[in-house]
Order: C-alpha cells, then structure tokens, then sequence
C-alpha cells in the first residue's frame, strides 16, 4: 500500500472536513428501523437462546459421559 504524502494527506483532511460525510448518517432514524437492523447479525440461529441452552445440555452431558468413562 502506498504511502501518503504529509500534502497529500493534508489536503484529505481539508476535503474531509468541507465534506462532512458524518453529518449524511444514512443509519436507522425510526425505533422500527433499529430494531429491524438489530437482527442484523442473526441469520442463522446459532447464537439463539435456544441453541445456547442446548450447547450447554451437551457440555454438562459430556463431562458426565468423561466421568462415567474414568470411573471404568
């Protein structure tokens, strides 16, 4: 990646700041909105509630299995 030169970097920042691209937020404005884009990041169901709880059976049956199987 090619470096910036001190000019040329000063001269982004002074575009930058006469643009003022974080006025032009183009995020959610409505409470349907954000909680629409709140389930962003669920799209297959694997950080559920439900699979947490079933994760957390097959734990607790594995370490009973690992100890039945140190008891032979």
């Amino acid at each position: 990646m090619a470096r910036w030169s001190e000019a040329r970097r000063a001269g982004q920042a002074a575009r930058i700041r006469e643009w003022q691209p974080w006025l032009k937020s183009t995020g959610p404005k409505t409470a349907a909105g954000k909680q629409r884009v709140a389930q962003n990041t669920i799209s297959h169901g694997a950080c559920s509630a439900e699979m947490k709880e079933i994760r957390a059976y097959l734990r607790a049956w594995r370490r009973t299995l690992r100890t039945l199987q140190e008891g032979d």
